[in-house]
């Protein structure tokens, strides 16, 4: 059958200077790793996660997610403060692949706010599609349309990176998905 994988964030926005984010990582719904709200460090939760990928490439993305957070706190602020957004709120991200056995695969990147859907990307075409018609989901939609360089790597994260990664973490994870 076809595989997925999914990267949950949840940021609860408490005020300008706190947020407190969770993530969690899942092959199917099998606990792949969770981020360490503290330090932004990957917990690993299968003793098979780690191994999967070189050191190096563990390193790599645990520094794209210290960015990715940084960045997405700042912009996400930047927003709240330009369209006097009440605090506190949540943001809640989920994006990922899902892969096919014919091999083909489909990547998926959805935003929510306070528990409503806010975003969706079409990795198609590389636009941001709004849930909803407010000010609000128009503004990030355009700052989000505008910052080409995220746009690009959420592009290439989701469907290359992913794909390529589901791949091994099939591998690896074989019994734990058999056990299933």
């Amino acid at each position: 059958g076809s595989f997925t994988v999914r990267l949950l964030q949840t940021s609860t926005f408490q005020n300008t200077s706190f947020v407190d984010t969770e993530g969690l990582g899942l092959l199917e719904d099998i606990e792949l790793g969770s981020i360490d709200k503290h330090t932004w460090t990957i917990r690993f939760h299968q003793p098979w996660v780690r191994p999967a990928l070189p050191r190096g490439d563990w390193d790599t993305i645990q520094n794209m997610i210290r960015i990715y957070l940084q960045k997405f706190n700042h912009l996400v602020n930047e927003g709240a403060m330009q369209k006097d957004v009440p605090y506190p709120f949540v943001a809640q991200c989920m994006a990922g692949c899902e892969l096919y056995p014919n091999r083909t695969s489909r990547a998926f990147a959805y935003v929510g706010y306070n528990g409503q859907d806010f975003l969706s990307f079409d990795t198609g075409n590389a636009t941001w599609l709004p849930s909803q018609d407010t000010n609000l989901s128009q503004y990030v939609q355009a700052v989000l349309q505008n910052y080409t360089a995220f746009t690009e790597m959420v592009e290439v994260l989701f469907n290359d990176t992913c794909v390529d990664d589901i791949e091994v973490l099939l591998h690896y994870g074989k019994a734990a998905l058999e056990r299933q």
